[in-house]
């Protein structure tokens, strides 16, 4: 596990990333926040294998599916991912936003529009029907990059503690 917020979820053109970004960078010199965007202008095939690395082993992983785009695969990806990664290592924190409505653009096209939002409505409800202590689901990007910060700072105190005390890690 690294002690690392990945920054997944929806892309395109969003602009979500910017202030958690921006947030991360400003305390990065005091708290040492490391994070992964993997949201670049140019991204490539080959750029897969550095996003499933952190996913499968960041120890915080943020999920947006906000409503700037349809997100069928990013809603499709959002549970499948994280019932995965937990098996992988339940130490880890997913913390989930999923927005129950969509852009006005968006509703043109209303046999996508409906898809999603059917989507939208079960993949929320399985993910509290979970109940798993290391899954937060929030209703802001404010409330996620709260829960983001806070999570960051217990896996980072615990990784000291670690390195510190268990000559086995």
């Amino acid at each position: 596990m690294k002690t690392c917020i990945g920054l997944f979820g929806t892309c395109g053109k969003s602009t979500w990333r910017r202030a958690f970004i921006e947030c991360f960078e400003a305390r990065g010199m005091k708290d040492g926040i490391d994070f992964f965007n993997p949201q670049v202008e140019d991204w490539s095939p080959v750029m897969a294998k550095a996003e499933a690395r952190h996913l499968a082993e960041d120890s915080v992983i943020c999920v947006p599916v906000t409503g700037g785009s349809y997100s069928l695969g990013s809603l499709a990806e959002t549970g499948f991912s994280i019932i995965q990664a937990m098996r992988l290592d339940d130490r880890r924190d997913f913390i989930v936003l999923i927005d129950q409505y969509l852009d006005d653009e968006l509703m043109e096209n209303e046999k996508l529009a409906r898809e999603s939002l059917h989507i939208r409505a079960l993949v929320s409800q399985h993910l509290e029907m979970l109940r798993l202590a290391s899954v937060y689901i929030v209703n802001t990007l404010d409330e996620m990059l709260e829960v983001s910060l806070a999570c960051f700072g217990a896996h980072k105190m615990l990784e000291e503690s670690r390195r510190r005390w268990n000559p086995h890690e």
